[in-house]
């Protein structure tokens, strides 16, 4: 039985169309995929499911009756709750302090004990633990993105959008969340996931709708569904090539050089150990581990945004321990950020001014600190077309842009300054299938054409695909390095929780 339709919904934002024509009907108990590439307008159809947008036509039933929610607040008082892309958490409150903020139910003086240990126990019962005293500010990523869940869950929702809710788990938190969903299913609640990776569409759910540029092109039960590569047709309009053409690396002389890194924060907590390994000029050093266990801080002391306690970060023999970040970067480092919106970009700003942010100061994009604009739109236009960023204009505002359009912008401005060291955080992360491919083959590009590249990732196939040695770190710990002919999935994932 339909729980959820959504009759001929439109939405359009100006001239430009994200939603056109939708017809979409979602059964009681099951996992209900949305699958389509970035800026194919899956997160704005669940946004207008979630009160966040008024449909420009269009009507939405939920359980047979009309839906008119303006708000969600009214989605979540009719039992619709949404994990976004990005997390909607205030990192200076403590977990517990997000999860009850803004409910009816809380009195005029709040028990937040008790709420906590209640918190506690749903937390448990559905195998993600997390303090509910931790402060937001505090938790990795992926913890993170486990309190959006719970958040969801804590407020009675029986309808959970779940957008990209794998984006920054590892292998084994998405294994624990599918766990999560299945008995969420059994007990009746409804899930529509949004998701880029096939695999886990066929993996956890029941029907799968595909929407190319707005429309509608295909709902179809998983189970008809014979290989991956038929999804990804559906979702671009034509085939993909899923493979990489990766040649046999050529290692120079080293580029990058950690020696004895160590660093405590401000608690006093070791977060790195005596990291210590190096990184040669065409070569791809892939960064593997459960999130949380020192990547972060690392490319951090790298970038000059923490500084060691102990130790040293040479730049092709340079010491960099101690360095501004802008100088680190002018040395010819690039960075793709863990969290895009934090420290990639800048939302008020236009995807044009964006783009220039870590370049404007040299030539040709100013000269005499005048800014060649003639150049610079030129080069950017040439830019989003290589890169296939979806907007109407370069001047568009890029906090008007999906999530994954944002991160292609973002990697192209990184890669287009040819640097010597690339270090390149979750590149993938909130891509669909071809953008995904589009950038493993330019990270090789990279590596091929001297660069030396770290690439940080959760993603235990990309860190197997791209890299030629492998770094695999367990609670700050460089747990083991090795080259990737000989490297195994279990064996990374024994390495990564700790074992031998």
């Amino acid at each position: 039985m339909a729980i959820l339709e959504m009759r001929h919904v439109s939405k359009y934002f100006g001239k430009v169309a994200a939603n056109v024509d939708v017809n979409l009907s979602v059964d009681e108990g099951e996992v209900h995929a949305l699958l389509g590439e970035n800026g194919a307008g899956k997160s704005t159809l669940m946004n207008i499911l979630y009160g966040l947008y008024g449909p420009t036509s269009g009507h939405v039933y939920l359980n047979g009756e009309k839906l008119n929610v303006r708000t969600p607040k009214d989605a979540i008082n009719k039992g619709i709750g949404m994990v976004h892309q990005h997390f909607m958490l205030i990192p200076a409150l403590t977990v517990i302090e997000n999860m009850v903020l803004g409910m009816e139910s809380n009195h005029a003086v709040l028990d937040l004990k008790k709420s906590a240990a209640e918190f506690a126990a749903m937390a448990e019962n559905y195998d993600m633990p997390i303090d509910p005293w931790a402060k937001v500010s505090s938790l990795s990523v992926g913890q993170q993105q486990r309190a959006e869940i719970l958040k969801a869950l804590y407020r009675k929702a029986n309808l959970l959008i779940l957008d990209e809710p794998t984006a920054v788990l590892t292998p084994q938190e998405a294994t624990v969340l599918f766990t999560a969903i299945r008995r969420l299913t059994q007990e009746k609640f409804t899930i529509i996931l949004i998701s880029h990776k096939m695999d886990e569409i066929m993996e956890v759910c029941d029907r799968c709708t595909v929407l190319r540029q707005g429309k509608v092109v295909a709902t179809i039960p998983v189970s008809e569904i014979t290989d991956t590569g038929q999804l990804a047709e559906l979702m671009v309009g034509r085939q993909i090539k899923l493979t990489m053409d990766k040649k046999p690396s050529k290692p120079g002389k080293s580029i990058l050089s950690l020696q004895n890194i160590s660093y405590k924060d401000k608690d006093m907590v070791p977060k790195l150990k005596h990291v210590s390994f190096q990184i040669q000029a065409g070569e791809i050093v892939g960064i593997c581990g459960i999130d949380g266990n020192g990547q972060s801080e690392l490319v951090r002391c790298i970038t000059g945004l923490l500084h060691p306690d102990e130790g040293k970060v040479l730049f092709k023999e340079e010491d960099i321990t101690r360095v501004h970040t802008s100088e680190i970067l002018r040395k010819g480092i690039s960075h793709i950020p863990e969290d895009r919106h934090g420290m990639g970009m800048l939302m008020n700003m236009s995807v044009n001014e964006n783009l220039i942010l870590m370049s404007f100061r040299n030539p040709p994009y100013s000269r005499r600190n005048i800014l060649n604009w003639k150049w610079i739109r030129s080069h950017n236009k040439k830019l989003v077309e290589t890169y296939n960023v979806k907007t109407p204009d370069i001047d568009e505002r890029a906090g008007n842009l999906s999530g994954g359009n944002q991160q292609k912008f973002v990697v192209g401005r990184e890669l287009d300054r040819k640097p010597d060291l690339l270090v390149a955080m979750h590149p993938g992360r909130g891509l669909d299938i071809g953008a995904t491919k589009f950038i493993q083959q330019r990270l090789l590009d990279e590596r091929d054409r001297g660069a030396a590249v770290l690439l940080v990732s959760t993603e235990l196939d990309e860190i197997m695909e791209l890299s030629d040695r492998i770094v695999v770190m367990n609670s700050g710990n460089v747990a083991g390095i090795l080259n990737q002919a000989e490297a195994t999935r279990e064996q990374l994932g024994l390495m990564m929780a700790g074992g031998k």
